[in-house]
């Protein structure tokens, strides 16, 4: 039997499947640490990886959730170590992962007497937890474990375990076969959820009636995806993906419109506007300004989370089931339609974007258009790339320039929508697929704000990775572009400097000075170049580009209201008004009156 209580919660841990943990070090979770020790030292350890801030220990732990389908692991001490956590276990709550959250507290003997770092963690807590427990003996981390962490995986959520710093370090001792304790067990088996035939044949009777069927997928649907595209097939219909769904089908399927909302496609845009039948699967996805009017289409939704059934359109028929299982019993009452003139328009609309993107990552842009930066990635990356994505302008060229292949990975902060998660997620990536090249796209306010610290998580980790290839694309623009955008287009009002300038830093210099790669890029000629020597490279790599900040990420249709509002703001006195009207006023006009 485990001699302390951290030895048996690290064995408990263990017992779980837990392989890897994020984490930073302190007083509060020294128990805990002290058992990751011994059990190193026993060649029977769980992988700790140290972390320059708990918040991106946070984001790592939801990464890993996202990457693997595996429960993610973050540890902190208490107080400030343990509220730095919230932002990214917000992120797992929100994007529907499994997370754990280990967080250290104040000895029980001196709970309630205002101690230092001692904060009511349960209650800080208790809103993005679906499960949170501070321990206060040692037959009780038994069943708080177990809890937790199933919790957690069988509702895909957070669970949280707060340790006194003495209830760690305390003789372990088994629950009593006695009244006033419990005993609990380890083991979660996901069960096979599918909805009730007699809702199967409604659905049915919804889509098969259908003449022009638009599908909306998002991450809930990873599991289904061949049997997506195989309904698809039957229904002639096109697909949308919602951001979180972006990586679910290959952007090569020629019915598939790519992403849909503020940062999606015109042709996901027509497909919503030109249905008369929609299938939601897996999806949260949650601009109603994007989906069709009430009435207008019949719906049918399929999640394996009933809270989120009806909840974005009035659907008529809701499934309560597994993507993969409900479409597999669904697709045998699908009658395959003869009619393909909806798809034909569907893929011819979507060759036109393809050529229409690429004329716009082509066009002039001082010094470089954000957009050809990832169009010249996309061809480059290998198969088994992973992608991630950081919050802000960058974001609008992820959703719409990366080609997404078969066999590749990508992801972001959804449902939060956070800055900072993009080199954190990448690192999540690399040690789950050490042997996979993986890529960061960050805007220089993200890059400022948290992940250039994380640079140094790189550099003190990267050979532990069997392929070396790490590449973090930071666009420095000067600019928090994505608000400037927000202040014009949805405020009517002119960029304000004081609030949108940051420093120019020299993130390709930061990473040569710690002994990775950089690269410098001011002209788009040397893109192409540029991201073939990092993809080389034997080392993680920092690719800088200096991108022009008046490209603008326009959403893929614009309303009359947004069009005048920009206008406004241009006329307003913005800085460089007149050459961001010359690059936009023409798209802009064309999408209002097109």
């Amino acid at each position: 039997m485990a001699a302390m209580t951290s030895d048996f919660f690290v064995e408990r841990l263990k017992a779980w499947g837990v392989t890897r943990i994020y984490g930073y070090s302190g007083d509060g979770i020294n128990g805990v640490l002290g058992a990751l020790q011994r059990a190193e030292k026993a060649g029977d350890g769980i992988e700790f990886i140290q972390v320059r801030h708990e918040e991106m220990a946070a984001f790592m732990a939801t990464a890993h959730a996202k990457f693997t389908g595996e429960i993610g692991v973050c540890l902190a001490t208490g107080g400030p170590g343990a509220t730095h956590l919230l932002t990214g276990l917000y992120d797992a709550k929100l994007d529907h992962v499994p997370v754990l959250a280990i967080a250290g507290q104040a000895e029980t003997t001196v709970r309630g007497g205002s101690y230092q770092q001692e904060l009511n963690l349960d209650r800080i807590f208790a809103d993005v937890a679906d499960y949170v427990q501070e321990a206060t003996a040692p037959a009780q981390v038994r069943h708080v474990t177990d809890r937790s962490i199933r919790i957690a995986v069988a509702g895909n959520g957070v669970g949280m375990i707060v340790l006194p710093k003495d209830v760690q370090d305390q003789p372990y001792e088994d629950p009593k076969v006695q009244h006033g304790f419990t005993r609990s067990g380890v083991g979660y088996s996901r069960p096979r959820v599918v909805p009730q035939p007699r809702e199967l044949a409604r659905a049915a009777e919804v889509l098969n009636a259908g003449s022009k069927v638009a599908i909306l997928i998002g991450a809930g649907a990873r599991d289904g995806a061949d049997e997506v595209v195989r309904i698809a097939d039957l229904l002639g219909a096109g697909i949308a993906k919602a951001l979180l769904g972006k990586d679910v089908l290959p952007d090569d399927l020629p019915f598939v419109t790519g992403a849909i909302g503020l940062l999606g496609t015109k042709p996901s845009w027509d497909l919503m506007q030109g249905a008369d039948t929609l299938l939601m699967i897996g999806t949260g996805f949650p601009w109603a300004e994007f989906l069709p009017a009430d009435g207008k289409v019949r719906a049918v939704q399929i999640d394996v989370d009933a809270g989120m059934l009806g909840l974005r359109y009035p659907t008529e028929v809701n499934l309560h089931g597994g993507a993969k299982e409900t479409l597999e019993a669904l697709i045998p009452l699908i009658q395959p339609k003869a009619d393909r003139s909806w798809r034909d328009e569907i893929e011819a609309g979507v060759a036109d974007w393809w050529q229409t993107l690429e004329a716009r990552a082509m066009a002039e842009a001082k010094p470089v258009n954000p957009q050809r930066v990832v169009w010249e990635m996309s061809p480059r990356l290998p198969a088994d790339a992973i992608v991630t994505s950081d919050s802000g302008s960058c974001c609008n060229w992820y959703a719409r320039d990366f080609r997404v292949k078969k066999g590749q990975r990508s992801s972001l902060s959804g449902g939060l929508a956070s800055m900072g998660a993009a080199v954190p997620y990448a690192i999540a990536a690399k040690f789950a697929y050490p042997d996979r090249p993986v890529v960061a796209l960050v805007g220089d306010g993200a890059m400022q704000m948290n992940n250039l610290a994380e640079m140094i998580t790189v550099q003190k980790y990267w050979q532990r990775w069997a392929d070396p290839r790490f590449v973090v694309c930071v666009f420095n623009n000067e600019d928090l572009n994505e608000v400037t955008w927000e202040q014009r287009v949805m405020e009517g009002n002119p960029r304000f400097p004081t609030t949108q300038d940051l420093p120019d830093v020299p993130y390709a210099r930061f990473a040569e000075m710690i002994g990775l790669k950089g690269i410098f890029v001011d002209r788009p000629q040397d893109l192409g170049a540029a991201w073939d020597a990092a993809l080389a490279a034997d080392r993680p790599v920092i690719l800088e580009v200096k991108t022009d900040p008046g490209v603008a990420p326009l959403p893929p249709h614009l309303t009359l209201t947004e069009a005048k509002a920009f206008m406004t703001s241009m006329a307003k006195g913005d800085r460089g008004a007149g050459r961001v009207l010359a690059d936009t006023a023409r798209q802009l006009f064309k999408e209002v009156t097109g």
